[in-house]
């Protein structure tokens, strides 16, 4: 069934198959490796506890040991109401089930809230790398505000046997600074506990649309966000693939841009993805991208496959998917994220 689909896709898309990014060529990013870890973390300021805690990851699931990652997550239940993400499959109501999708599917870990996590850690937290997910987007409040606020303290996600925290920042809404302040401290005690940290590194602000043209996942937008999040010491980065290459700094007049830039970014989704990873420390920090809102089973499917294509041949680090496994029968999403992870492990799909 993976080798159909693949099929499916080459045929579809055969450019993105044979395609080779010749803009930003592939020496010059940090690319994903057995031994990514040594290479990259080893002569940084991170401890041996947060090194351990990234070795777990890494070495964890399907894709263990070979650079890449496979990582379940699943905060939509404030992101986006619980009946409305969970109505799709009950079953996620529990949290338990979230945790045993994670483990079937043999990810290299899972990401999830304080209530998630919490309870049940002690049956869990030795069994699979837990990620807690500290602050959120939550859409009780009328009208809705898009704001992300914490929602717990970094020792308590530490207490529960996290082995990292993960956070998002709106880069570019005017809540952005305290954002921006608020996990650049809680990544700094997450490092000194020992824990890793991973960023969603995404944009929000009305002024990104214009003329009905949305730029908020322009390929120099959406990068820039990147660097701010590596420059607050991510050690993991989550990012949209890029929708567009339609110069959102220039055509919104704002910021800083140049041609030089813009020469540095292609059309093609896997130029505009490379240029993320180069922004994202030349890749040092592993850029994972996200799979999207859930369509259908079958869009799903080829969605995701496409966006791990996207990924891996940019020089990306895996693609982190929710939403497009469990609001499924849970054996549909253990196959989605498994046909994921074979990308991921298919050596006929090389770095562009």
């Amino acid at each position: 069934m993976y080798n159909n689909a693949l099929s499916f896709l080459r045929k579809k898309y055969n450019l993105l198959f044979d395609y080779k990014c010749k803009l930003i060529p592939k020496e010059k990013i940090f690319l994903p490796s057995k031994n990514f870890i040594d290479k990259v973390f080893l002569n940084s300021n991170r401890n041996n506890k947060v090194l351990n805690n990234l070795s777990f990851l890494y070495k964890n699931g399907r894709l263990g040991n070979t650079g890449y990652l496979s990582i379940l997550p699943v905060d939509q239940g404030i992101e986006h109401s619980a009946g409305y993400s969970f109505s799709y499959n009950k079953d996620y109501f529990n949290p338990e089930n979230i945790i045993k999708l994670a483990i079937e599917s043999q990810c290299n870990g899972v990401a999830s809230t304080f209530g998630v996590l919490s309870m049940v850690s002690r049956k869990y937290a030795h069994k699979i790398p837990f990620i807690v997910k500290i602050n959120h987007n939550e859409l009780l409040t009328y009208p809705n505000k898009y704001d992300q606020i914490l929602f717990g303290t970094v020792k308590e996600a530490w207490n529960l046997g996290a082995i990292a925290i993960g956070a998002t920042i709106y880069f570019g809404s005017q809540e952005s600074k305290r954002q921006i302040n608020d996990i650049a401290n809680a990544f700094q005690y997450a490092h000194d506990l020992g824990m890793a940290t991973i960023l969603w590194c995404y944009t929000r602000n009305n002024e990104f649309i214009k003329n009905n043209i949305d730029y908020h996942n322009s390929a120099d937008i959406s990068s820039q966000a990147i660097h701010l999040g590596a420059t607050i010491q991510a050690d993991i980065i989550k990012q949209k693939i890029p929708s567009n290459n339609l110069h959102g700094f220039k055509n919104l007049n704002f910021g800083k841009f140049n041609n030089k830039m813009y020469n540095m970014i292609g059309d093609n989704p896997i130029d505009m993805c490379r240029y993320q990873i180069i922004n994202s420390f030349s890749g040092m920090c592993p850029l994972l991208n996200s799979g999207g809102e859930s369509k259908n089973e079958s869009d799903d499917l080829y969605d995701a496959l496409l966006l791990s294509v996207i990924n891996k041949r940019a020089g990306g680090s895996g693609l982190i998917m929710g939403r497009k496994a469990f609001q499924k029968d849970i054996k549909e999403g253990i196959k989605i994220i498994n046909y994921i992870q074979n990308i991921y492990l298919d050596d006929q799909i090389t770095i562009a």
